[in-house]
């Protein structure tokens, strides 16, 4: 059951200390869920957030593509998305997603807990430091954010656990490239990132990983391999069917994986990561929410 909150429910009722961004199907099933509409300084986020408890803890979902898989990934709001979640409580971030894999060993199936990161968008905003004036009239300043290491490593460690208490062995490490899309690679794209030794491609882990540390949020990867990526194999390349096909065949266990992830993640008050400092020292000049 799905419950749209209201303007006179309390904060404690539009609370969550996790945040995950992921489609409808890591939510749909449970118990008392709360509808959440969230207004942010950036526009208006993928979706509502879907808030409900997990493991004993308050857990936000956001549909990244929206609850009807509208949104393509270069037309995603990701600065209202990750502000959105901040603003209800969350400080803890997975972001579950499909990707291709970019080495013979990780076929479809192979579950990746990225540690590096690629960007190779070309038209995403990318920070909430631009200097740019919000709708309020006050004026972020230009923050140049740590991002050496753009997985949280108390995140990653978690993951990788629970998934191994799933059956599930991951790959623990690798780099995501993140391509505009929404078409897949030409083969050449495809060879050229392997030949870089990266790992495996997507098109939703940036702007995602590095807004989230701007913001001081944890932020952790779960990349589902759903093929290999077009320079990777013979014949007509990758499909959307194919990928939608090999990840519909996982959702279960990746579900069941991100949800014991979810218990075992630290709490709110005891995290100790970079990624709460990233912005340490800096005058930031916007207040976060």
């Amino acid at each position: 059951m799905v419950t749209v909150t209201t303007s006179a429910e309390t904060a404690a009722e539009t609370y969550a200390e996790i945040g995950v961004i992921g489609g409808s199907g890591f939510y749909s099933f449970l118990d008392d869920v709360r509808e959440v509409a969230v207004t942010t300084p950036y526009g208006s986020p993928s979706d509502s957030l879907f808030l409900g408890e997990l493991a004993g803890r308050r857990v936000a979902f956001l549909p990244r593509h929206g609850r009807g898989h509208h949104l393509p990934p270069h037309r995603i709001n990701y600065r209202a998305n990750l502000w959105a979640l901040r603003s209800v409580g969350v400080r803890q971030v997975m972001g579950p997603c499909a990707v291709g894999g970019l080495r013979q060993e990780y076929g479809p199936g192979t579950l990746l807990v990225p540690d590096q990161l690629v960007d190779r968008t070309k038209a995403r905003v990318g920070t909430y430091f631009d200097g740019e004036p919000l709708p309020d009239g006050t004026v972020p300043n230009v923050v140049h954010t740590t991002f050496a290491d753009p997985y949280c490593p108390e995140g990653r460690a978690v993951a990788l656990a629970a998934a191994r208490g799933r059956g599930w062995e991951p790959v623990d490490g690798g780099t995501m490239v993140v391509i505009e899309g929404p078409r897949f690679s030409t083969r050449a794209e495809s060879r050229w990132h392997a030949s870089m030794g990266w790992s495996v491609v997507g098109m939703t882990g940036h702007p995602e990983a590095p807004l989230a540390r701007e913001l001081g949020l944890c932020y952790t990867s779960m990349a589902l391999v759903t093929d290999l990526d077009a320079g990777a194999e013979t014949g007509e390349g990758v499909s959307h069917t194919e990928v939608l096909r090999v990840f519909g065949e996982n959702i279960g266990r990746l579900r069941e994986v991100l949800f014991d992830a979810v218990g075992a993640l630290p709490k709110t008050e005891g995290r100790a990561c970079l990624c709460t400092r990233a912005n340490e020292g800096w005058d930031l000049g916007i207040e976060l929410p």
